[in-house]
Order: C-alpha cells, then structure tokens, then sequence
C-alpha cells in the first residue's frame, strides 16, 4: 500500500468543531466485513452488536493542559510551549515544542503566568521547533506541578478551533481517564458516557484498561510514499497483568474483544505473544499498521472519522479491509457524518 491510496476528498467543513451534546448520541457507522454492510446508528446503539462476556477494552490515558504561552526575555516576543513529555522529574526538564521557533535559542530564558511564576532556560535543540526546557523552581515537585498544569490550557487542536472554551477541559477528555501523559486524546473513547457504561455493566459486557499516552507524532505527516519507510514517534504504554488476563480470558472464552480506539488496537498489538495471548508489559512503542498486516487480538474496532493520509486511517483500512473501508469514508461525507475529533464514529465487526 502506498500513501497516495489513502486520499478521498476533503474539506474543513467535515470536521466537527464541538462534540455532540450528549457523549453516547454522536452517530455510529456499523461496518459488517463478512457481509460487507453498511448501516447508520446511534452510538449508544452500540451494545446491540456486544453479549454478555464480551470485552470492550479501553485506553485510561489523561490528557494534561500541555500549551503554555509566555515571553521571551529581554525582547518579551509571545511564545507557545506545547508541552510534550518529561524528562527528568528532579532536573524539571520538559521535551516541548516552541512556536515561533526559529529565534528561541539554547540560553534563552522564558518567561510565564502573572509575575513570573514560571521561569524556564532553553538547555537544548533536539528538531526545528522542539527544544528541551528546564523550568527554574524552587518549591516542591508538588507545587511546580501545580504551577505549570494552572499556566496551562487544554491541547485541543488548533484545526478543529482556535479558540479553547472552558468545557473542553471536560469533553476533551474521557470520562475514564485517570493516568495523565497525554497530550491528545484518544477519541473513540470520548463517545462513551456514564449512562452508556452503565449499560454495559448491566448487560455482563465486561471491559478492561491498557494505558497509551498519545502524543503529537501520531497526527506527524506522512511524506513517504512508500508506508515501509515512515517511522512513527514513540507513546509510552502500559498492559496491567489484570487487563492482559481480561483479554486472554475473553479470548479463550470465544469471545469477542473491542478495540476502542486506534491507540488500544496498537497497545495489544505491541502486547501480543506468538500465540496470539496479550502479555503484561510497559515500555514505548512505535508500531504503525497498515495494510497488509494479520490482526492478532481484537474482533471489532471502534474509531472516529480520520484525516486524509493519516496514520489512523491506514490502520482502520487494514483492520477493515481497504475496499469497504474507504467506500465508508464515501458515504459517510455524502451523508454528513462528522470528522475529526469532536466527530462521530464508526464500528468495524
């Protein structure tokens, strides 16, 4: 497969640029690739596709407040810091993107909040716009953690709006994230709602957490036309011994494993044994799927509506089939199905 394959045609008017009002009623396309069907839902419709026993796995990661803006000393320009990952807890030092770049220089002192509460030294240039800070701090690790997520604001992407509002904090997030490293969110779990999950419970659909901090490099532009030679940026991940044993239970039981979401389907497949047996395990993972590739752990996928040549769509593509999946993309924007992030989404059996 080839780059070129995974364009279809695109405008920004596709994208959704608030989520649906409720979490669970965004709309939800079922893809039946033995039948080779396509049928229009609610989200919340959902459970009619899942028994009892049946494992729906989800990613925990929490989306931290990862954009920070402030001044360069001396001249006071306005910068933006986009948090990315940290590096070293006592040194402070933070892995950040800086924008504008090219006049931020290793030596530069940054400045943030209202009397310069945080103060941060550029010690290196890893890429064009990264850099590496270490922020200048005397209290606690505590309160320096306090300081910079209270300077920081919500990485909602800037093509789905500019402009943050308050109850991003929220919605940018799912209900269930309770381990903070992401800078992105992973979408298709932002669909389910407390209600939904209640519903789960009810109905003996069990479900289980893997932990995969999504960072920047899984929206990073492909420029290679031949896939083999992308190389996707590390996420740290995390497979407890309780989820693995979920999903192996399910899976020796008969039955069937949701992957919600594309960063789930990437953990389990980083995680999985010759014998098709997930294992505990953590470590960084840079594993990029695309077609043609066997699948080892999930019955189903849940994603949204992904970008043209992104790597999301690949992965959907090979899990879907290529046909079907990009014939979906088809119907979908000629029957308005929303795009992106905030938009609905589609469930692949």
């Amino acid at each position: 497969m080839k780059l070129s394959q995974y364009g279809y045609e695109f405008s920004p008017e596709m994208l959704a640029k608030y989520p649906a009002e409720n979490r669970d009623e965004s709309r939800l396309m079922v893809i039946d690739r033995a039948k080779k069907s396509i049928e229009h839902h609610t989200f919340k419709e959902i459970l009619n596709y899942f028994d009892e026993k049946d494992l729906f796995l989800f990613n925990d990661t929490k989306v931290f407040p990862a954009r920070l803006y402030g001044n360069k000393e001396k001249t006071g320009a306005e910068i933006e810091i986009f948090l990315l990952r940290e590096l070293n807890r006592e040194l402070r030092l933070w892995d950040v993107l800086v924008d504008p770049a090219r006049k931020i220089r290793i030596g530069n002192k940054l400045y943030f909040g209202d009397d310069d509460l945080l103060v941060a030294e550029v010690i290196d240039n890893t890429t064009s716009r990264g850099r590496t800070l270490r922020f200048l701090f005397d209290g606690s690790y505590e309160e320096f953690k306090q300081a910079l997520f209270a300077l920081g604001e919500t990485p909602l992407p800037k093509w789905i709006r500019e402009k943050v509002e308050p109850e991003d904090a929220e919605r940018y997030q799912t209900i269930f994230a309770a381990k903070e490293g992401a800078v992105a969110a992973p979408t298709a779990g932002m669909h389910f709602s407390k209600h939904l999950m209640k519903r789960m419970e009810i109905k003996g659909v069990d479900c289980a957490f893997v932990t995969l901090h999504v960072g920047l490099g899984n929206f990073r532009t492909v420029d290679v036309e031949d896939l083999s030679k992308h190389k996707m940026d590390s996420e740290q991940f995390f497979v407890s011994e309780e989820a693995a044993e979920a999903v192996n239970a399910a899976k020796r039981g008969g039955h069937k494993v949701l992957a919600v979401g594309t960063t789930v389907m990437r953990t389990i497949e980083t995680a999985v044994s010759t014998n098709g047996m997930i294992k505990p395990s953590e470590g960084w993972t840079n594993k990029f799927i695309f077609a043609p590739y066997d699948f080892s752990v999930a019955d189903a996928l849940v994603s949204n509506f992904h970008l043209p040549y992104s790597t999301q769509l690949m992965m959907v593509a090979a899990f879907g089939g290529y046909d079907l999946i990009m014939n979906a993309y088809k119907i979908a924007r000629e029957e308005n199905y929303r795009f992106g992030t905030y938009g609905d989404a589609m469930l692949i059996l």
